[in-house]
């Protein structure tokens, strides 16, 4: 009968949630116009198996199957009493109006602000204090979280014809784009699918390779990755390099598993794919975005093939044939990173010949006896600097700025807003190195957009978009220029203008180097997504975009029974990556916006906006807006320009492009892409 298939749709609707007679009613009325006629068999059949033998006192409940004749006189008179409900016949559906659709968005963004910060401080725990209970419990939150989301998503579609108010109409949009692991409705496959991504998430936190087998400590990612930035034994480097890139091969399985399940939570949601949904959250359509930043790539390719051919020639010369390779590529261990997304670690090895002394910070911090919270406190400073507000109490009292001792956490740099309001953390594994200098101001920028952006609604405390979040800090870290460093004590002399050439090479291996790796993460995982890489082939892709983008390749044979991804933190962590790509970009339009704002007119390079009042309005005035209009217009506010552009880039490494031409004069610039990209040689 028909009536069975509207029970079965009541089932699905209630779930394992406790409903009332009322909210069954409303229910009702709302979606079945035949009700009339289908009257009491189905009040009876669904409130004696769904309401009474469910929800009432213990001793009075009924099996569900039960049918009238099981009734109790009690039930029997309440689904009496709601029969003349059922008889009338359902008003006609009315149309939505604009105060109901404002009405519905104030109390999702209400819903959504509590479920938000329950998911934040289980995830705080589960990644500070690692446990399968810690886990679960955030998969849990994670859960209802996504489940709450899906749900509200499917409710506003009945507000999707009405003409709208500007504001409203975007929260209505960025609603739908919220999530970036969107789940099944099916509550199994949800359930499952927050577990298997809580269990990835752990797995490279709990991650060690043991050098020695069992007679020497065993290293989690954040000490092998020190080892290998400054090690020159390449039979050490080798090691790190393969005994971390081990962890990633127990997650295949459960990563071909996590893209079903979450692809089959993006086609609910009316996308191809969560890759699709993924690009769709720029203010353009995801083919129109795929093509900006293609643009940008090429814009900025020249100087990476330029810095390439440099490297490599240098490595040669230090590491002979194990750095050599007919096709022109680079062993991927030897640029000392264990991803060779960042190469700054080998700078040593590269350094111009007969460049004046480089001050090393991170040496600097050591000699001083830094500690991981005054290093932090470099990183507020600056901001200060800009008229900018002092960090909550809370911020030093909750942050996590070393490894404990006692317990597995992820050490992977990040900040967090707990509350979406001034609960602001830093989660961080701190060293006393360079790169913790850099990285402590990169962190920081998140933590004062967080803060410029609390008061907004909720929909719209975010970046403009999340390449925003991710190049604010690294604008203001473009301004640990030697200037800088002297006003805050670390150097007594500023270097001559004849070491720019050796400061501008060092940021390159990090900033420009950076670009393919940035771009080519989101390539591999939107082909995954889209079913174009099977998971047969999910390493096999890797190493051919790693190939073809940055001219890496594998120091040891690869096979399918690695998975090489998996290694990379966002990758089971299920973190969108392109947004550093754009960060790459975005932070020199910033940077050069804010150095004209501080009345800057030499060098470009050469300019720190600390200390600018006038940088630091600029600045904020455009962290306040949010989330709240498109980000082409929070990028003019920012710098009078409403699109990204990569010639502030250009500008800044104009000097380096031009010696690194001279210098490789003779050398074969680029590589050939290997027919098997996973053989070694």
């Amino acid at each position: 009968m028909f009536s069975n298939e509207l029970l079965r749709g009541l089932k699905k609707w209630r779930g394992s949630r406790r409903v009332t007679l009322r909210q069954i009613i409303d229910k009702l009325n709302d979606r079945c116009l035949f009700l009339r006629r289908e009257g009491l068999y189905f009040v009876n059949q669904f409130l004696s198996a769904h309401l009474y033998s469910k929800y009432s006192h213990p001793k009075r409940r009924r099996p569900e199957r039960a049918k009238l004749r099981a009734m109790s006189p009690r039930s029997i008179t309440l689904a009496l009493l709601a029969f003349p409900l059922f008889l009338t016949a359902a008003p006609a559906p009315t149309v939505a109006t604009v105060a109901e659709a404002q009405a519905f968005m104030d109390r999702a963004e209400a819903e959504l602000l509590k479920l938000g910060t329950l998911l934040q401080r289980a995830g705080w725990v589960q990644e500070t204090y690692i446990t399968d209970d810690t886990e679960l419990l955030s998969a849990s939150e994670n859960e209802k979280l996504i489940a709450r989301t899906t749900e509200l998503i499917d409710e506003a579609r009945r507000f999707e014809s009405l003409n709208l108010p500007a504001d409203l109409k975007r929260k209505f949009l960025l609603l739908k784009l919220s999530l970036t692991m969107p789940a099944p409705k099916d509550a199994k496959l949800r359930e499952e699918l927050t577990q298997v991504a809580a269990s990835l998430d752990s797995s490279y936190g709990k991650g060690k390779y043991c050098p020695g087998g069992g007679k020497e400590p065993c290293l989690g990612i954040d000490d092998l990755d020190e080892r290998l930035a400054k090690s020159r034994n390449t039979k050490d480097i080798l090691n790190y390099w393969t005994g971390w890139h081990k962890v990633g091969a127990p997650m295949r399985t459960r990563y071909a598993r996590f893209v079903e399940l979450s692809n089959q939570g993006a086609r609910e949601l009316g996308f191809a794919d969560t890759g699709a949904l993924w690009r769709a959250g720029y203010d353009m359509t995801p083919e129109q975005f795929s093509a900006e930043l293609e643009r940008v790539w090429k814009e900025v390719e020249p100087l990476y093939k330029e810095l390439h051919t440099y490297v490599r020639h240098k490595l040669i010369q230090k590491y002979g044939a194990e750095a050599e390779r007919t096709d022109g590529m680079i062993p991927a261990h030897l640029l000392g990173n264990m991803w060779a997304q960042e190469w700054g670690n080998v700078y040593d090895l590269v350094a111009p010949p007969q460049a004046p002394p480089a001050y090393d910070i991170g040496e600097i911090l050591q000699q001083r006896k830094t500690t991981p919270k005054q290093t932090v406190q470099f990183g507020e400073g600056f901001f200060k600097s800009l008229g900018l507000q002092t960090l909550p109490d809370t911020f030093w009292q909750r942050s996590m700025l070393t490894r404990p001792a006692d317990r597995d956490v992820v050490c992977h740099a990040s900040a967090w807003q707990v509350d979406l309001d001034r609960d602001v953390r830093l989660k961080v594994c701190l060293h006393g190195t360079t790169d913790d200098f850099i990285t402590v101001h990169h962190e920081l920028g998140h933590i004062y957009y967080y803060l410029a952006y609390r008061t907004q609604p909720f929909l719209f405390r975010s970046g403009a978009n999340d390449g925003f979040h991710e190049a604010i800090g690294d604008a203001i870290a473009l301004s640990i220029t030697p200037e800088y460093l002297q006003k805050i004590g670390l150097i007594k002399t500023i270097p001559p203008p004849a070491a720019d050439l050796p400061l501008l090479l060092r940021t390159a291996l990090d900033k420009v180097a950076f670009l393919p790796f940035g771009l080519m993460i989101d390539k591999w995982r939107w082909e995954v997504f889209s079913g174009q890489v099977k998971p047969a082939d999910y390493n096999k892709a890797w190493w051919q975009l790693r190939e073809q983008y940055q001219g890496v390749a594998p120091p040891v044979d690869r096979s399918e029974a690695d998975f090489d991804p998996g290694a990379k933190y966002h990758i089971p962590d299920n973190t969108p990556y392109v947004r550093y790509f754009l960060a790459r970009i975005y932070q020199f339009q910033f940077y050069r916006a804010m150095c004209r704002a501080a009345g800057y007119t030499g060098p470009l390079n050469r300019c720190s906006v600390y200390g600018s009042k006038a940088a630091g309005d600029k600045l904020e005035a455009m962290l306040a807006m949010g989330q709240s209009k498109p980000w082409p217009e929070a990028m003019k506010r920012m710098t009078g320009d409403d699109r990204i552009d990569a010639s502030a880039m250009m500008e800044y490494f104009q000097p380096l492009l031009t010696w690194l031409k001279e210098q490789n004069k003779g050398e074969k610039a680029g590589w050939t892409v290997a027919a098997n990209p996973m053989k070694a040689h």
